[in-house]
């Protein structure tokens, strides 16, 4: 069976990612967060670190789970209980663990935003959403009503939006930031849009989007996050000509 480095592979990704220039929140910890004995064979790909999803890794016979969510967001010491646990499983099944979560959110290509936008039919797109010195998303002027862009979120992602219709029915400056960016609907108007989409927000933003006449779509923060971890998986296993498969395990959030 076909095998590369791991330390080739993570070289890789940290270079097309950026990994090392793009900043994030301290706890996503992006690059190599767990190594294993040196060899991948197999990828696998999910959204999110847990248990779980490690054990679906070991069961596909994956030596590499490549995460946008890693293991570290919350606490993780001491290596007790469900830690070491965990822990076990990585290591009794020679599992290396890569996550990436802003840079590939960003990335151009292989990121979230760029292909949901692509599977809603968004063109000429520009940067958005202009957070801690860089752009996350991407922007595009078009003319689409507010139920046929839901329609079209719901085939990209599998999953029915909610749908806050605080603008006009036609959507006319649509701007896309995958995950957990409801907070931020004051930014997302401020750069121009009348429609945001992302994956999820607080109760209170409603009220907000009827304030700044912005229709907003909640896509689900698992569904709108799926495209990233594919496309990376997909790229790195044509590239290196190793297996991959991703692991749905979805939480419906």
């Amino acid at each position: 069976m076909p095998s590369v480095s791991l330390e080739k592979l993570v070289t890789y990704c940290d270079k097309i990612l950026r990994t090392r220039e793009i900043w994030d929140y301290e706890g996503a910890l992006n690059g190599l967060q767990v190594a294993n004995c040196g060899s991948i064979a197999k990828i696998a790909a999910a959204v999110d670190a847990s248990k779980s999803t490690i054990k679906l890794a070991a069961a596909a016979g994956a030596n590499l789970l490549i995460m946008h969510h890693g293991l570290f967001w919350g606490p993780r010491q001491p290596w007790t209980g469900k830690n070491y646990e965990l822990l076990r499983l990585l290591v009794e099944n020679d599992l290396a663990v890569y996550s990436s979560h802003l840079p590939l959110d960003a990335h151009p290509k292989l990121g979230n935003n760029v292909l949901l936008c692509n599977a809603l039919g968004l063109t000429r797109l520009k940067p958005f959403f202009y957070e801690h010195g860089q752009m996350l998303g991407f922007k595009s002027q078009t003319k689409i009503s507010r139920a046929e862009l839901a329609r079209r979120l719901e085939r990209a992602t599998g999953v029915k939006p909610k749908v806050i219709p605080g603008g006009a029915e036609i959507c006319r400056q649509i701007g896309v930031v995958t995950g957990g960016a409801g907070a931020e609907l004051k930014l997302a108007a401020k750069e121009g849009v009348d429609t945001f989409i992302t994956g999820e927000g607080p109760h209170w933003t409603f009220a907000l989007a009827e304030e700044l006449g912005l229709n907003v779509f909640y896509g689900g923060h698992y569904a709108t996050e799926t495209f990233g971890v594919k496309a990376l998986a997909a790229h790195l296993s044509k590239k290196f000509k190793v297996p991959w498969e991703f692991l749905d395990y979805p939480t419906g959030l």
